[in-house]
């Protein structure tokens, strides 16, 4: 929006008088004039003095100020109140519009949110959206967004200077961060995150695409064959017929499928097709109960195959809302997603080069270490070099460029080495679960989509929790484990997710949690000021809780940093 003045002096507004006092008129880039409130920081399009009338333009503003008691309670929305000019800007840019119209019709402009995902402008209309516009040359090289379609009539989509996507109601002149066209029919008491995990599934399921067809689908397995039977059954039949209503038998048992058997089929199998006997997955470095997909699975002739059955059972699990005993780590998900992974995934597949990696970042490495653009790897006892790039192992590790080197190992450590599987998984999957409709969910929101929520001992928890810096009878601790009984089991899965890196929790419960380096149980440390939020350590298991002064404000703090889990807070 331009800030030029307006000093057109036949305007019709000017039958209302001068301004007030604290009131500027402006012309935006389409000649319109607008009055600026600099008292309250709002503008508007109508003259301050002219009666009061129902608009249905779109004001152009920022989103609203919290007042001084709101601001502990609004952390999260402090980044919306600074990027007036960080969203989806819709003003036109002749030179931008020249360069980027990328096979789109007259008028539209392909731009890119900070993380990269790409949005469309419609200049004639002034909105924004996810969706390629009709009449475009195929885009081959972006990936689908949402799909949800255009804004409502006065709605704009903006961006957090963090890259976190808010709304606009300039109708109602208020700002939110949940999506307008994500169906709203759902209780407004329930937490934000639990609300917008809610509203996606809703909308998810309710796709035709994910919709359950005529007639019945027979798988019939053997118990002692489960494996075996199952890739047999699943592998020969399209995947229409997969979305047809499933009939489970187990060979030799009587009995109807009503839910029950098909929820015990899921169960098995997925601890079979999981199982490292297989060679297909194995366990992560921090674990032995988050799976990641084994680099040496080539050592089974059939992994490829075997790896987009997999697939396609886990997109059946989700089309038929069934659940699978099984979680990733978190860069699979990601992965699923499309998201760029980064050092900090790293260290769920390979520790120690985690730290080491996070060591050269961290510190000058010239004179200290003799490194080049290759990686070494052990393959069935047998070491070998592998070139992060062309002729990679003649190129040395700089000071200057050793953030490319690190990115470049972060990159062939969890993509490039399992691509081939990771690919024939997808292609499974896509077969039951639409790649646009999926990319609606976060990592954390798809690891539940998945895996379902473990239910959470809280007795266990408190059992096995050490503390630093608190006793186990301090007040701040009392009202930690108040807090988290009280807690819905969503939420609950929500803190563990922080805590740890997954809501996964083993067999044993949590006298088993495990560290990067070894067993580590669930710890609590004394650590920061009652104004900042709690800060997890997922490597160690371990939660920062400053000393809260109530137990209103641990909650309120907790909340923020479960609901923000992707945005901060996590080590």
């Amino acid at each position: 929006m331009s800030s030029e003045i307006s000093t057109v002096s036949s305007h019709p507004d000017d039958q209302y008088g001068p301004l007030p006092s604290g009131w500027e008129a402006r012309i935006d880039s389409g000649g319109r004039r607008y009055y600026v409130n600099h008292n309250n920081r709002t503008t508007q399009w109508n003259h301050p003095n002219a009666p009061a009338r129902q608009s249905t333009q779109v004001v152009p503003q920022r989103p609203p100020q919290p007042t001084p008691s709101q601001v502990a309670s609004r952390t999260l929305v402090d980044d919306v109140l600074e990027s007036n000019n960080a969203g989806l800007s819709t003003s036109h840019n002749p030179a931008s519009l020249a360069s980027n119209t990328n096979g789109l019709p007259p008028g539209w402009e392909q731009r890119f949110t900070p993380t990269g995902r790409p949005y469309y402008v419609d200049h004639t209309s002034r909105t924004t959206t996810w969706i390629r516009p009709p009449g475009s040359a195929p885009d081959t090289g972006s990936t689908s967004g949402n799909q949800l379609g255009p804004l409502p009539a006065g709605w704009e989509m903006r961006l957090t200077s963090t890259g976190r996507v808010y709304f606009v109601d300039h109708n109602t002149k208020t700002t939110t961060w949940d999506d307008p066209r994500l169906p709203s029919s759902l209780d407004q008491n329930v937490p934000q995150y639990k609300r917008d995990f809610r509203r996606k599934l809703i909308y998810f399921r309710s796709q035709p695409a994910m919709r359950t067809q005529a007639g019945n689908c027979q798988i019939r397995v053997r118990r002692n064959h489960l494996f075996e039977d199952s890739y047999a059954e699943i592998m020969r039949q399209p995947p229409s017929e997969l979305k047809k209503r499933l009939m489970i038998k187990f060979d030799g048992e009587d009995g109807l499928d009503y839910g029950g058997v098909s929820r015990e089929f899921f169960f098995l199998l997925s601890h079979e097709m999981f199982n490292p006997f297989y060679c297909l997955f194995e366990y992560s470095a921090h674990d032995n109960y988050t799976l990641q997909i084994n680099p040496a699975s080539g050592v089974n002739p059939e992994h490829l195959n075997y790896f987009r059955f997999i697939g396609r059972v886990t997109g059946l699990a989700i089309f038929h809302r069934r659940f699978l005993d099984a979680y990733f780590i978190i860069s699979f998900y990601k992965m699923v997603l499309k998201k760029k992974v980064t050092l900090s995934d790293l260290e769920s597949v390979d520790a120690e080069l985690y730290r080491g990696l996070k060591w050269m970042l961290e510190n000058d490495i010239t004179d200290v270490l003799d490194e080049t653009f290759s990686t070494t790897e052990e393959r069935f006892g047998e070491m070998f070099t592998i070139d992060l790039c062309p002729k990679g192992s003649e190129i040395p590790v700089t000071e200057e460029n050793k953030a490319d080197y690190v990115n470049a190992v972060v990159h062939y450590r969890i993509q490039k080495r399992v691509k081939e599987q990771f690919d024939a998984f997808m292609a499974g999957f896509n077969e039951l679960a639409p790649q646009d409709l999926v990319m609606v969910f976060d990592e954390r929101e798809l690891e539940l989509l998945i895996g379902g929520m473990s239910e959470i001992d809280v007795d266990d928890w408190n059992k096995f929790t050490d503390y630093r810096g608190y006793e186990v009878n301090d007040t701040v601790i009392q009202w930690f484990w108040k807090i988290v009984r009280s807690w819905p089991p969503e939420k609950k899965s929500r803190l563990l997710q922080f805590a740890t890196g997954t809501s996964r929790i083993p067999v044993n419960g949590f006298k088993d949690l495990q560290g990067s380096d070894g067993p580590r149980r669930f710890t609590i440390e004394k650590s920061g000021d009652p104004s900042q939020l709690p800060k997890s350590h997922t490597c160690f298991n371990r939660i920062d809780l400053p000393p809260y002064t109530s137990m209103e404000m641990m909650e309120q703090k907790l909340t923020l940093a479960v609901e923000e889990t992707m945005g901060f807070g996590q080590e």
